[in-house]
């Protein structure tokens, strides 16, 4: 059975991924692994969103 730490470990590690195949790779001037979860999201949503993609 994952822990609650093991699968907040894994979506990070999601986020991440698609963070870098979108060309994003520093939030901040900071790597993305030194982030939290919280952070990571707020940038993929803003990345996520159709007006930011044209």
């Amino acid at each position: 059975m994952k822990t609650t730490e093991n699968i907040v470990e894994i979506k990070r590690d999601e986020v991440i991924e698609e963070l870098v195949s979108n060309g994003v790779f520093k939030i901040d001037g900071k790597q993305l692994y030194e982030l939290s979860l919280q952070s990571l999201m707020k940038e993929y949503q803003t990345v996520d969103t159709p007006e930011t993609q044209m």
